[in-house]
Parts: structure tokens; sequence; C-alpha cells
């Protein structure tokens, strides 16, 4: 299944039927007077967090949603049926956007919420309403209130506990693959990662299983919050994160500055991730000697004034100890 993260569609809410202009015609009735119903009411469009779902694909190729109309009124005071809801699912974690792209309108993060958006119009009064003692006869109803109609932003971010920043290559992949039990694509070449995976890392047992959900997202190089590379877009899945873990290529010669490049990525972004609490990890380190590694740990901790990890995804080396860490930021900010 392909994944798509943001949609734009447009939807419409439905319109309430007339009401009806009708009197009773029956034999031995003298005095029939007016019986015409009044119209059903429109539909609304209501959205619906769905937990079986993980992309907003459906909405890429169906932009345009409507629901059914209020019917009208009939004689005998017999009222329109009312419109069809229309039920739009929608992934866990989904914000619907106003047209701006920026203004939040619902922000749908638990499975089954759900939120009316649009309202159905109200229907129309039949002539039986309007009779009065002083008006016995009323010869005229009222038309159906119409619908709402509006284009609204679909934008998807996933839920997880805990997220993989780093640049391209850095071994995210093989990590998330090494702890959980996704299966990403791995490859020796950048980008690899085109589009956000999730795993479920499980460090206990049945009575305790200490399990909580990782991401991993494409990679960041200098300059994607311009449109470099892939872009930056890939970080609002991370926005929910509680905690990063954020990843260093223990093979390059510049550790320090790649470390720097990704967080100057997160500041430019916003949306509060350089706030957030940061692991650091150096991985691939089992191609390394001792030598190399401790030289590379000194450097990044002497710059970023924090623990630093030393990992290998292909190894497994390290790998339970940050998973731990990760669990125990994970619980101190639930």
């Amino acid at each position: 299944m392909k994944f798509l993260d943001q949609a734009k569609i447009y939807v419409k809410s439905g319109a309430g039927g007339r009401g009806c202009v009708s009197f009773r015609r029956e034999k031995y009735v003298e005095f029939g007077g007016p019986d015409g119903g009044n119209g059903g009411k429109g539909g609304d469009v209501i959205f619906e967090a769905a937990g079986n779902l993980n992309t907003l694909i459906d909405y890429r190729y169906a932009q345009h949603h409507a629901a059914k109309n209020g019917r009208g009124g009939a004689g005998k005071d017999r009222s329109g049926l009312n419109g069809d809801d229309l039920v739009l699912k929608v992934p866990v974690g989904t914000q619907i956007l106003a047209e701006d792209k920026e203004t939040v309108l619902y922000d749908l993060n638990e499975a089954g919420q759900r939120a009316v958006f649009l309202k159905g119009g109200d229907g129309g009064f039949g002539n039986a309403h309007y009779k009065t003692s002083t008006n016995q006869a009323p010869r005229y109803s009222t038309p159906g209130y119409p619908g709402e109609e509006r284009a609204v932003w679909l934008r998807l971010k996933l839920i997880a506990d805990a997220g993989l920043i780093g640049l391209p290559n850095a071994g995210k992949s093989t990590f998330l693959a090494a702890c959980t039990a996704a299966k990403p694509k791995i490859a020796d070449y950048p980008f690899t990662t085109l589009s956000p995976n999730l795993g479920v890392v499980s460090l206990g047992d049945k009575a305790d299983p200490l399990s909580f959900v990782i991401a991993d997202i494409p990679g960041l190089i200098e300059g994607a919050h311009s449109g470099q590379g892939l872009g930056d877009r890939f970080l609002g899945h991370v926005e929910r994160c509680r905690v990063l873990l954020h990843l260093i290529d223990a093979t390059e010669d510049d550790v320090v500055g790649n470390y720097k490049t990704v967080r100057g990525e997160l500041k430019a972004y916003g949306g509060g991730l350089v706030r957030k609490p940061e692991i650091i990890g150096l991985n691939k380190c089992d191609a390394l000697d001792d030598s190399s590694i401790r030289k590379k740990v000194a450097e990044l901790k002497k710059v970023t004034r924090k623990p630093v990890y030393i990992l290998s995804g292909v190894a497994h080396t390290g790998v339970r100890e940050v998973l731990l860490k990760l669990f125990e930021k994970i619980k101190e900010r639930s």
C-alpha cells in the first residue's frame, strides 16, 4: 500500500428537504385543513479516526465527498427522510486543516474519535406548521436550508513514542529492524527510506511487556527545510514523539558536523523538536577500532554535553541499553 500523509479534499453536507403544501381531501371530512409535512434534515459530514488505517491514499483519487440531501415532506403530515450522514474514516493522528494549511480545525489522535465537521441543512416547514386560529388554510411552505461546503487539507502525523532522526545512511532502518519486527528497506545508498516506518519495541515479557512504538523517518540533509533532498515535511511524524534518538554514522569523518546539520534542520522546521529530549547514538561502531570510537565519542560529548551511546544495529551492540533509556524517557513524559 502506498503511503500518503497529505491530501486536499472538498466536502459538502446535505441540504434540507423542502416543506410540502397539501390539504386533506377526504369524503365526509368537511374541514380537512392543511396537512403538508416538513422536509428532512440534510446529512452531516463527520470525520472518524480508524485504528486500522495508516495512510490517506484513499483520498488521493477521490477528492469530492458529499452527504445526502434530506427528502421533501408530503401530504398527510408525512415528514421527509433525513439525509444519511457522510462518515469519512481517516488514520489515527490525522489533523484537519483549513485551506491555508496552517489552521488546525480538528486533531484526531485517538481511535474511534469523531468530529462533526459540517452540519446538514435543516428541512423546510410544510404548510401544516403555519396553521393558526387566524390562518387556518396557509398555502405556503419553506424550502430546506442549504448544506455547507468547504475545502480542507488532511495531514497525517503518525502516533509514536520515540522517533529516529539522522542523516541518510545513518543506519536508522537497520536499527529499526534490529529492535522491532518491522522490515524496512535497507541498502547501502542514501534515501532508501522514502516514507515513515513504524515498529513496536518489546523489552519485557508477557506479564510486563515494556513496549513502545518507534518511528523511522527519511534522512535529513543540509537544506532540507528549503526543499533539498526529500525535504523536512516528514518531521511532522515525530512531532508527537516524547523522545528522539539521534543516530550518527561513526564511519563518517565529521561526526560533529553531521550532528549540527541535523539539529539545524530541526530548528528550521520548528514544532518544538529541538526542545524534545534527545538521546545520541554513535552507530555502525562495529566498523571501527576502539581508539577511533573513543575519539569520536569524546568529540560529540564536548559539543553536545550529553551521553553518547555506542551502537551497532547490525551487531546488536548497545541496542538494548539505548532502548531501555528511550523507555525511561517515555515513562517520564507520560
